[in-house]
C-alpha cells in the first residue's frame, strides 16, 4: 500500500512519470523485459510501480513477490554484517587481513610477468581490513580485462564470475599465490574485496558465512526471500535474467528453469550471490535509513553507519582521482567511497540532482538503491538486464525521483 506523496513533500503527478517513462523508454521498445521500482520518504511508500514479463518467453507477469539476482547489491549487506562484528570488537578496521589469513602475509604487488612468472615487490604496507571495505586493497575482478592479474584470476577462476568453481577456502588460497595490483591504500579497483569480507566473517565466527548473515542480519530483518540460491517451492518465483546485445532485442542470459541459482552454489559470494525481492531489500533500507534499527531490533548504531557512509578514500579525493577499474556500479565524477558504499561528495560534479552524503550501489543485472538521509528517502530498483552498463536509466530514474521533491530538507 502506498501513501499519499503530498503528505511527505512529493507529488503524485511527478512520480507517475516514472511508469510512463520506464513502459515507453524501455519496456514497450523491448530494451528491457521488466522493472519494478519502490520510491519510499519518511517511512511511508509513495510509488511502487511493477511493468512487464519477469520471464518474456513463457509469458509471466512480474510480480511483487518476483525474485530477482541481485549481484553486487549484496556487498552492502556483507559489509553491514562485518561492521556489526567491529562493533563487537572481534576485529578492527585497521587490523592486518594476514591476522585472519596467515598465508596472506607475504602478499607481493605486480612487477611485471605473467601468470607462471609473476615478478612482485613489497608492498608499501600490509592490507588492512578498510581496504576490503573500500575497495583499495589492490584486488581486482577478473572480468576488468585490464592487467596480467586479473588475467590470472580468469585462469585460476577466482570470485563470482570464475570458471572453475571453488569454495571460499580455495578462492583464499588461490588469492594467496596471485600478486595485488598495486600497493594497498594507494588506489581504487572494483574487486573481489567484499567476498574476502564474507571470509573473514567465517573464521571470525567459526561458522559458514551463509549461516552468519543468516542469523546476524536476514532473519532479524524478515528478509526470508534472500538467500544464496532459491529452494525449490520458490523456484517459479525467480525471474528470467538477459544480456543487452548491441543493436538487437536482448538475449535470455539465465533460464530460470534451468537457472544455477537453483541449487546451493560451491562459491558463496559475499560480493554478489544473493537473489531477493523487493520487499526483502526494502527492510534493509529501511534499518539504514533509520540509521541501523528497525522493529526495535538494533543492526548498528547510528555512529557506525555514519562512519561507513563518509568518503573514506585518502585525502577526501573521488573516484576520478583513485580508480583505475575499467569498471564499477558508480560514476566517477564528484563520488567518493565509503565502507560498502559508493558516497556522493559532490552533486554537481556528477552533473546530478542527488545529495551530498546520499550513499548507494547496485549489481551486474542493472539492480539499484540508494539512501539519501538528508530527504529521508530511498529508491529501490530491480530489473535483471546484464551488463548494468547497458542503459543510463539509474541515472535516469534519480532525475524523476529528484523531479517529484516538492519539499526539500537540503
Amino acid at each position: 500500500m502506498t501513501a499519499r506523496p503530498e503528505t511527505v513533500g512529493m507529488s503524485k503527478d511527478r512520480l507517475a512519470r516514472i511508469d510512463d517513462f520506464i513502459q515507453d523508454r524501455y519496456i514497450s521498445p523491448g530494451r528491457l523485459p521488466h522493472a519494478a521500482v519502490l520510491v519510499s520518504r519518511r517511512g511511508e511508500t509513495v510509488y511502487h510501480g511493477v511493468l512487464g514479463m519477469a520471464d518474456v518467453e513463457r509469458k509471466k507477469p512480474l510480480r511483487e513477490d518476483t525474485l530477482y539476482r541481485i549481484y553486487s547489491m549484496t556487498k552492502p549487506l556483507t559489509s553491514v554484517l562485518f561492521m556489526m562484528l567491529v562493533e563487537e570488537g572481534k576485529v578492527s578496521l585497521d587490523d592486518p587481513v594476514h591476522r585472519v589469513i596467515p598465508e596472506w602475509k607475504a602478499l607481493g604487488v605486480y612487477g611485471g610477468g605473467f601468470m607462471e612468472t609473476f615478478a612482485t615487490r613489497p608492498s608499501t604496507r600490509p592490507m588492512q581490513m578498510v581496504d576490503l571495505l573500500r575497495h583499495t586493497s589492490g584486488l581486482t575482478y577478473g572480468f576488468q580485462e585490464r592487467t596480467n592479474v586479473d588475467a590470472a584470476y580468469r585462469k585460476l577462476g577466482i570470485g563470482t564470475f570464475g570458471v572453475k568453481p571453488s569454495s571460499l577456502e580455495e578462492t583464499m588460497m588461490q588469492l594467496a599465490k596471485t600478486p595485488l595490483e598495486f600497493s594497498p591504500g594507494d588506489l581504487w579497483n572494483y574487486s573481489v574485496s567484499t567476498d574476502v569480507l564474507g571470509y573473514l566473517i567465517q573464521k571470525i565466527e567459526g561458522k559458514p558465512f551463509e549461516t552468519v548473515l543468516k542469523e546476524r542480519l536476514l532473519d532479524p530483518l524478515h528478509m526470508y526471500d534472500t538467500d544464496f540460491f532459491v529452494p525449490e517451492g520458490k523456484a517459479d518465483r525467480l525471474a528470467a535474467c538477459y544480456q543487452y546485445v548491441p543493436g538487437k532485442a536482448p538475449v535470455l542470459q539465465d533460464d530460470p528453469t534451468r537457472s544455477p541459482y537453483l541449487r546451493p552454489p560451491m562459491f558463496v559470494s559475499g560480493g554478489g550471490g544473493l537473489v531477493s525481492t523487493m520487499a526483502d531489500y526494502q527492510k534493509f533500507c529501511t534499518m539504514l535509513l533509520n540509521k541501523g534499527e528497525l522493529n526495535g531490533t538494533r543492526f548498528l548504531s547510528p555512529k557506525t553507519l555514519a562512519l561507513m557512509t563518509s568518503n573514506h578514500l585518502p585525502g577526501g579525493k573521488d573516484l576520478t582521482e583513485m580508480s583505475v577499474s575499467l569498471f564499477s556500479e558508480a560514476s566517477n565524477a564528484g563520488i567518493g567511497f565509503g565502507l560498502g558504499f559508493a558516497v556522493v561528495n559532490d552533486p554537481a560534479k556528477g552533473l546530478s540532482s542527488s545529495t551530498s552524503g546520499e550513499y548507494f550501489w547496485g549489481g551486474a543485472a542493472s539492480t539499484a538503491f540508494w539512501v539519501d538521509p538528508v530527504e529521508e528517502l530511498f529508491v529501490i530498483f530491480m530489473t535483471q538486464m546484464l551488463p548494468s552498463s547497458a542503459y543510463p536509466i539509474r541515472r535516469e530514474l534519480r532525475t524523476l525521483v529528484y523531479s517529484a521533491i516538492t519539499e526539500s530538507y537540503a
